[in-house]
């Protein structure tokens, strides 16, 4: 199920470190950003004195890393291996990446879960609606329904052991963007522990994941974005207490969007129903331990809206921040397991 996308850009990547000041003058904040996937990534780490992590030898995994992952998943361009995996018309077996088979299992487990809500193989319906080159119309129901046959994770067989996978119909196409970013964080993320990082931050268009602390020992503090209706407002601020690593994930539906007849559609769509979903939730962020899991989550629980999406996060026991749109403005909801969470705790002074 894609979330917004754009070509996948890779540019050079902005090494630096902050000197925090302070009368005992703790760890300098070391920063490497750039632009990757078609959009923004920033990683903040500090290290201790005994550590040997080089900024240079961090600077090139990071470049390996999400150029390994361009090439694998990437659906903008054409040499990638999921892009060549959906232009084949035949239903023969295929050795995939490890990233492949890693979220394709994801998927499956939230798709079960979802009732079919999330499904990663909606991209006929996501081009068919005009979101995938803004070319935005409402088909007619025949198109829909015909897109439909062409759609359903049934149609895609995994071998796991042997790290393959086919199509059970040649039409079907895999799109894990809305997977992409969560993956993407999980594998920064474990470079940095490679080179023996254990406080850092990785960022990656608005999602994250945060283990440890500041130098200065204080928690690392993050923010969620309320949609205004001409702007994004100040954030929700939440301290991470877990020091052994929380991710946070967004999704919403108030970036992408057409209106048509005084009917608003957003990028969202129902693998169910075949149509963008029409209810008042426009943002999910779902706290977890894996990023790539979370973010599938914060897409589907989006899918299914304010009453089923708080339903199923308290069912599965997930802390999850939700933000409807009302008549009367932004109504928000927190599930049951964010309420009582000592892992996530709201700012005092967000």
């Amino acid at each position: 199920m894609p979330k917004l996308s754009h070509p996948a850009l890779l540019a050079s990547i902005t090494l630096s470190a902050l000197l925090l000041s302070g009368c005992d003058r703790p760890a300098p904040l070391h920063v490497a950003d750039g632009q990757a996937q078609g959009t923004s990534y920033h990683l903040k780490w500090w290290v201790d004195s005994d550590t040997d992590a080089s900024d240079e030898a961090i600077g090139k995994a990071i470049t390996h890393t999400l150029r390994r992952i361009d090439k694998a998943l990437s659906t903008y361009r054409d040499d990638s291996w999921l892009a060549e995996f959906n232009a084949r018309r035949d239903t023969d077996w295929h050795q995939a990446p490890a990233s492949v088979i890693e979220l394709l299992g994801i998927a499956r487990q939230v798709n079960r879960l979802s009732g079919g809500c999330y499904d990663p193989t909606v991209g006929p319906l996501f081009r068919l609606w005009g979101f995938h080159d803004e070319n935005f119309h409402v088909p007619d129901n025949a198109a829909i329904q015909a897109a439909r046959t062409h759609i359903g994770l049934d149609k895609i067989e995994v071998d796991a052991e042997r790290g393959a996978i086919r199509k059970r119909t040649p039409n079907v196409t895999l799109d894990v963007s809305s997977m992409g970013e969560g993956y993407t964080i999980e594998q920064l993320a474990s470079e940095l522990e490679a080179h023996g990082v254990t406080n850092y931050l990785v960022e990656m268009g608005g999602d994250l994941y945060a283990k440890g602390h500041k130098p200065s020992g204080k928690p690392w503090r993050v923010g969620v974005e309320v949609p205004k209706p001409d702007q994004l407002s100040a954030q929700r601020v939440f301290e991470i207490q877990d020091k052994a690593g929380v991710s946070l994930n967004t999704s919403g539906t108030y970036r992408r969007y057409f209106d048509d007849n005084g009917q608003t559609y957003g990028h969202v769509i129902d693998a169910r129903t075949g149509r963008p979903v029409q209810h008042h939730l426009v943002s999910v962020s779902v706290f977890g331990q894996r990023p790539a899991l979370t973010d599938a989550w914060a897409t589907a629980l989006l899918c299914l809206g304010p009453e089923e999406g708080v339903a199923a996060a308290n069912q599965l026991d997930m802390p999850v921040y939700l933000i409807e749109k009302t008549s009367n403005g932004f109504k928000t909801h927190d599930s049951e397991a964010l309420d009582r969470s000592t892992l996530i705790k709201a700012s005092s002074d967000d």
